[in-house]
């Protein structure tokens, strides 16, 4: 048997060395494409934003320990896909398989907002490593000229918690170097109120962050529609013009080009629809894991905000779509279960340790506890997880992060 995966992040390596775990080389053949060549660990990036970590040291080359795991990688950008031959399609080759599972995350759709760059925009943004070190480097320059700024998300933007991390870590870095009182602030989201985070709130997420927020001295603005930015505005769709020399703001993701223009795999706006196991709808020999697929949001707001897809989420995914896979080859029975979220929300100088099983309410465990003993947690994590991928080995997701 052949199985191909699309996409070296959380959810292809985690698909690769689960399905490890149930079949062997001799059972099947797998291979993964990636068209980067490296790993990054994709929460650190505030941090590489902020010049407490490189890109060197929150990634690794994905050749070796692949290799260990006898996991065939090939380094290219897959064009497209065919379902009915059963092939997937790079810039050099094809690859016929019984099984593919697409886990090539997002397409920033940057687009959305007029300005919005940061290669062809003012605007800057953390979502991807080129960004994160754009960004980094732009604000080396604005640190050097302080001024006003904002920092937020774009309307149907569904990761939430990064723009609440580099707030709150910016914060804190500029009252270290007694800079603040320079540097006033303001967040804007499309959340109808602050921790939704586009799962309808998380405990009491929303009484603790307006608390923090204010106790910053950071000013907020919730249902805020993003329309434009420009080098020194930030124009909201309901007329507010924020005056802002450095803006970040986390744009609405898409599918990408590969999927969402291969016929009949994805919804309009290029996400993979499939079943509880993660199974595609049409094509049963198709899986899809992480942020490439299509989830409905968990409620309408005024302005949009779409459901998050974290990497503990994703590995959730692409460990069940593991198991099936092995139980459509070897036999076996199948499984599922609702999603959790356990994650850690750096806030410079302490952390927020926040829990929801299940990610859709009404839920069984929705917890908010803070302390300094969650950002060494933080910190100690993504040594841990890098030392483990690094070795083939996966974290177990029951622990969360």
């Amino acid at each position: 048997m052949r199985v191909v995966i699309i996409g070296g992040s959380f959810g292809g390596l985690t698909t690769a060395y689960e399905l490890r775990k149930h079949l062997s080389h001799r059972d099947c053949e797998i291979t993964l494409l990636s068209k980067d060549r490296r790993f990054v660990f994709i929460p650190s990036l505030p941090w590489v934003t902020l010049g407490s970590r490189t890109l060197d040291q929150v990634s690794f080359d994905l050749e070796k320990p692949l290799a260990r795991k006898r996991v065939g990688f090939v380094p290219a950008a897959v064009q497209r896909i065919d379902p009915q031959a059963q092939k997937v399609i790079t810039d050099h080759d094809e690859y016929s398989y019984d099984f593919l599972v697409i886990a090539t995350g997002h397409r920033s759709a940057n687009e959305a907002v007029p300005g919005l760059g940061p290669f062809d925009g003012p605007g800057h943004s953390l979502m991807s490593p080129p960004e994160a070190e754009e960004a980094r480097q732009a604000l080396g320059v604005f640190l050097e000229q302080p001024s006003h700024m904002v920092v937020g998300c774009a309307p149907g933007a569904s990761c939430i918690g990064p723009a609440y991390e580099f707030a709150f870590e910016l914060d804190h870095l500029l009252r270290k170097r007694k800079m603040r009182h320079k540097v006033p602030m303001t967040l804007v989201t499309p959340e109808p109120y602050l921790g939704h985070f586009g799962v309808g709130g998380i405990g009491r997420a929303r009484q603790y962050l307006e608390g923090e927020l204010e106790a910053r001295d950071i000013n907020y603005c919730t249902s805020a529609a993003v329309s434009s930015i420009s080098e020194s505005l930030v124009e909201l769709a309901d007329g507010t013009s924020l005056e802002s020399a450095f803006s970040l703001i986390i744009p609405p993701l898409a599918g990408v080009k590969a999927v969402a223009e291969s016929p009949g795999l994805s919804n309009p706006k290029g996400f993979v629809p499939v079943d509880e196991r993660y199974r595609h709808n049409e094509f049963p020999n198709i899986y899809a894991v992480g942020v490439a697929v299509a989830f409905p949001p968990v409620d309408e707001t005024p302005v949009p905000v779409n459901f998050p897809k974290t990497a503990h989420m994703t590995e959730q995914m692409a460990a069940i779509a593991a198991h099936n896979i092995a139980a459509d080859i070897k036999g076996g029975e199948k499984e599922s279960h609702d999603l959790f979220a356990e994650c850690i929300l750096d806030m410079g100088d302490t952390a927020a340790h926040m829990k929801a099983d299940p990610m859709r309410p009404p839920r069984n465990i929705a917890k908010v506890t803070e302390g300094r003993r969650w950002l060494w947690t933080k910190r100690l994590f993504e040594r841990y997880y890098l030392w483990m991928s690094r070795r083939g080995k996966t974290v177990p997701t029951g622990w969360g992060w």
